[in-house]
């Protein structure tokens, strides 16, 4: 590909849609590249409730989502659906390759998100997909009526394991602490759902089954005592959900871009990397806060730097 833009934006979700719509709106030539479906986490989330101007009786990310996407659009930002695997980041013209393609920019906008933390059990990538899932909004329909388990003790844990308990007969929550995480306005939904039961202080140990989810032990990290939790015979199997966190999509920049230990990139507060020309936004980067409307900030401000960093050609 040989045209040059002004900026290139890796992912599609808060992050990288506003950013988009800001560098369109500013008459930058703009390309978005992102690898699976605008939105990123908050695509698998079902129910928004503090974006600011949101539909008020109810936002699903999705929903959300499509009218970023129709906004960025709106201004004239170019779409390509690929995978980078390489990047040349150095000089004033910054190289993205894939295997089918080479993207050129004056600048780069890293808005690659991050992905789930795997629960960190034995046996758990045997069972993704037949039991293990990280998105409640893709996979509740399938436990219909069944036991299900949510591992983690922060916003996301907790709410996601309320929207099971529209689908699931019993969830119960396991925290490898006595207390949750969760805001207390979380909480106290939780605690006042009869759906919802707790296994505090533990962790799960190691999966088993035959093909499918079917048993898995629970260990108490005060006592030591292991707990054996088996799929109720009616049933044959049962849902374990993992939300513990999240892993940065930073991988093809590591060696390349200032990271911290867990791989998350380091800017300042006009989220400016340590290369001049490379930008990152939302959860791919190091901050405090990592929710839709700061993503949406960072996107905002990393676009407006572009803006202000090109006015100097002229």
């Amino acid at each position: 590909m040989s045209k040059i833009y002004d900026v290139i934006i890796l992912g599609a979700g808060p992050a990288g849609l506003a950013a988009g719509l800001y560098a369109g709106r500013s008459r930058l030539s703009t390309l978005i590249i992102e690898k699976g479906q605008d939105g990123g986490q908050i695509a698998i989330t079902d129910e928004i409730e503090n974006y600011p101007g949101q539909i008020v009786d109810g936002e699903s990310g999705p929903s959300l989502i499509e009218r970023m996407t129709q906004q960025a659009e709106k201004f004239g930002a170019e779409r390509v659906s690929d995978t980078i695997k390489e990047v040349e980041l150095e000089g004033e013209v910054k190289i993205l390759k894939s295997e089918k393609a080479e993207y050129q920019a004056k600048n780069v906008i890293i808005a690659t998100g991050a992905h789930a933390r795997p629960i960190g059990c034995k046996g758990e990538r045997e069972f993704m997909g037949k039991g293990v899932s990280y998105c409640a909004t893709c996979d509740a329909n399938f436990f219909e009526d069944f036991e299900v388990y949510v591992v983690g003790g922060g916003d996301s844990a907790v709410e996601e394991a309320m929207y099971l308990t529209k689908f699931a007969r019993k969830v119960t929550i396991i925290h490898r602490r006595n207390e949750l995480r969760a805001a207390k306005s979380i909480q106290e939904k939780a605690f006042a759902n009869p759906k919802i039961e707790f296994f505090w202080d533990s962790v799960v140990e190691e999966l088993f089954g035959d093909d499918i989810l079917q048993s898995m032990t629970v260990k108490n990290v005060k006592t030591g005592e292991i707990r054996t939790v088996e799929a109720d015979p009616d049933d044959g199997m049962f849902g374990l959900f993992g939300f513990i966190g999240t892993v940065p999509n930073s991988d093809v920049f590591k060696g390349i871009i200032d990271m911290d230990e867990r791989g998350y990139i380091k800017t300042d507060a006009d989220m400016h990397t340590n290369i001049p020309g490379v930008y990152a936004a939302g959860d791919v980067r190091i901050k405090s806060l990592r929710q839709v409307v700061t993503a949406a900030a960072d996107g905002a401000i990393a676009a407006v730097q572009v803006e202000r960093s090109m006015s100097d050609y002229f």
